[in-house]
């Protein structure tokens, strides 16, 4: 079964597994992690015990745990991939997400299967498929709009599969798994967990006579996605869970952003009560959330709305961070920033600037300068005005002069109060004291309905002041700071009040509170595997190129199964020498650049003079084509391996059908 239908869940990353545990803590209903090998982050890995050190966390708030297993295998690593996944079943993970087809032709444990973003989910027809397939979530295109979403949804049966969406965080210009332009020109594939990011260079865009139209542009980065504001829409068109993408980020970014949307959806569960949350117990943070302080290249919410010209990080793809202030002035070996308040901020003057601090500033031909803080003091007592001295000497910092707006990209206040205790997740329970003949009984009953109960034998003493009896019993029982419990009620049910011994209080807390544990442990359901549909369901098309990724022959038995015909071999296998489509985006660098024809459309005088012609980028000896697609409004990014990597000795060469047979 997949997650119920009312249910949503916050599913953040987790570089590490005790990154993964300060998620749960800051409220995550679900965490996605590396495993040792077969990851899309290839730096990203994890130890299998530390992964089931992060399952005992996490199961203890009904939080779950998936591994990612989202790449492409060659043959000779199906088996320790095979391995592996039952070593991850053993330590209680709930779920892999993958891309290949050929481990569902392999023997595995009953363990959950989720389709990764990486399996190119566009249309209601892949996404029915992947559901009869046996996939019990799908993790839909960033680049769906809410129709399209809605569309898939409709789709679906929601009892047996559900859909999972990207709601923040760095976003992959190209339709996941649809980009080689990273093995074409390395031999390092993004389909292996090994993307170079060509997409965060600067290109030169070129049209059709040589003539440049941006220069150094960063025209295939784009912003990070903040879906911030559209959540309960989100909802409405089904997405039932909103996943945080960040495997490489660091533990403050894992705490503020899981800790910025918790508070959104809790405020959304809160109005609508026929949705619930994915797991137990409430949060409470000792900071206030807020997403701009984290690495970011400007926000949008991509195609959710429709297409917006104002989504690309094209002036740089680094992090300019909050505005600071201005260059007040520029000594021999300092400057001075005079510091913008900011009402309700930690940027408010009182704030400062700090030792460590990172700031950066635009040059006068809009390149990002960063400037590492050495050392900072205040200039009088308004505290508006610091002195700054820099790491770097004043005479490299090109343009630094009076007037210059000063940006703050990494702020070492924050980061301290990010690496100390930030949030607290409590189960709400109630609790009963009841007596016995020869002492005490404490029955526990949580927030999910579970309960458990202890009993101690002890001396009962009539009291000499019976209110502070009632009041110490109420204190010892209540004492849960400790354990993830907090009690939102005590019952006395006492014939009278009694001095019982603190020490057999401590014990039947105790008691109860294990014991409660165990019944909530017990109680819960471990997600199975779906059954496939038999006859396998065919798949939306009789063939499929090398944009299929299949890269080894259990995949390739898998399509066949499934009514493929004509099956080509991934593209890391070598097989297509000469120019094809490197990326498929749905990003339009024409549309962009205000050179599209149907912007151009009804505009007098330029209606018919702007076409859909090609254009090309160049970054150093590196040139590609980009040629556009107008009726799916696309974008295909042409060029051919280099034979620097064709020439790599390949583990395990494959090959399918090359094209249709004559039968066909």
């Amino acid at each position: 079964m997949s997650l119920p239908p009312h249910q949503i869940e916050l599913l953040a990353p987790a570089r590490t597994a005790d990154i993964g545990i300060e998620a749960v803590n800051h409220g995550a209903d679900a965490i996605y992690i590396g495993g040792p090998s077969f990851g899309a982050r290839s730096n990203a890995s994890n130890e299998v015990s530390d992964i089931a050190r992060l399952v005992q966390h996490a199961h203890r708030y009904h939080a779950k745990v998936f591994t990612t297993l989202n790449t492409i295998l060659r043959d000779d690593e199906l088996e320790p991939a095979r391995k592996m996944i039952w070593e991850l079943h053993d330590a209680g993970v709930d779920a892999l997400i993958v891309q290949d087809m050929g481990l569902l032709e392999l023997d595995l444990p009953p363990i959950q299967l989720h389709a990764s973003t990486q399996t190119d989910i566009r249309t209601p027809e892949k996404a029915r498929f992947l559901q009869d397939a046996g996939f019990s979530q799908i993790v839909l295109a960033r680049e769906l709009t809410l129709e399209q979403i809605r569309d898939v949804a409709g789709a679906l049966d929601p009892n047996r599969c559900g859909i999972e969406f990207f709601i923040h965080g760095a976003l992959c210009v190209a339709y996941s798994g649809q980009c080689f332009i990273s093995h074409a020109h390395t031999g390092r594939s993004a389909n292996r967990g090994d993307c170079s990011q060509a997409c965060r260079l600067p290109y030169n865009v070129l049209d059709g006579s040589g003539q440049v139209v941006a220069f150094e542009q960063h025209v295939l980065s784009m912003k990070d996605n903040d879906q911030s504001a559209n959540l309960n829409a989100l909802i409405d068109a089904g997405v039932r869970s909103f996943k945080i993408e960040g495997r490489y980020k660091d533990m403050g970014y894992v705490k503020n952003i899981t800790a910025h949307y918790r508070l959104l959806l809790d405020e959304i569960l809160e109005q609508r009560p026929e949705l619930a949350r994915a797991s137990s117990g409430e949060c409470t943070f000792y900071f206030q959330p807020e997403p701009d302080r984290n690495f970011n290249r400007g926000a949008t919410d991509y195609f959710v709305n429709g297409r917006k010209e104002d989504i690309g990080a094209f002036e740089s793809p680094k992090h300019l961070g909050l505005p600071l202030g201005e260059v007040a002035k520029v000594g021999d070996k300092w400057f001075d920033v005079a510091i913008e308040p900011t009402e309700g901020s930690a940027d408010d003057p009182s704030h400062g600037i700090h030792n460590g601090d990172g700031l950066n500033y635009l040059t006068l031909t809009k390149d990002v300068v960063g400037v590492q803080v050495n050392t900072a003091e205040p200039v009088g007592k308004s505290g508006r005005l610091w002195r700054v001295f820099p790491n770097e000497g004043i005479e490299t910092l090109k343009d630094l002069q009076s007037g210059v707006a000063i940006n703050r990209n990494r702020d070492r206040a924050w980061e301290n109060l990010l690496s100390k205790k930030s949030s607290e997740r409590r189960i709400g329970l109630w609790a009963t004291l009841g007596e016995t003949p020869d002492g005490l009984t404490l029955q526990l009953t949580d927030e999910d309905g579970h309960s458990a109960e202890a009993r101690v034998a002890c001396d009962k003493q009539v009291p000499q002041d019976a209110q502070r009896a009632e009041a110490t019993l109420r204190e010892q029982v209540g004492k849960l700071g400790t354990t993830i419990f907090q009690a939102s009620d005590l019952t006395l049910q006492l014939s009278q009040p009694w001095f019982v011994p603190a020490s057999a209080l401590n014990a039947l807390r105790r008691d109860a509170v294990a014991a409660l544990e165990a019944a909530r442990e017990a109680a819960r359901e471990r997600p199975q595997r779906a059954a496939a549909i038999q006859p396998p369901a065919p798949y939306p098309d009789d063939s499929l190129s090398y944009l299929a990724n299949v890269f080894n022959h259990k995949a390739r038995d898998f399509y066949a199964k499934h009514g493929v015909k004509v099956i080509e071999p991934a593209y890391e296998s070598h097989e297509e020498l000469g120019e094809v489509s490197l990326m498929i985006t749905k990003h339009c660098v024409r549309f962009s650049l205000s050179l599209c024809p149907k912007q151009a459309k009804g505009v007098q005088g330029v209606q018919g003079q702007v076409k859909a012609e090609p254009l090309q980028l160049i970054n150093g000896k590196e040139k590609l084509t980009l040629r556009f697609d107008c009726k799916p409004c696309e974008m295909h990014v042409v060029g051919k391996m280099k034979k620097s990597v064709l020439n790599q000795v390949l583990a395990a060469p494959i090959q399918f059908y090359r094209s249709r047979p004559a039968s066909a």
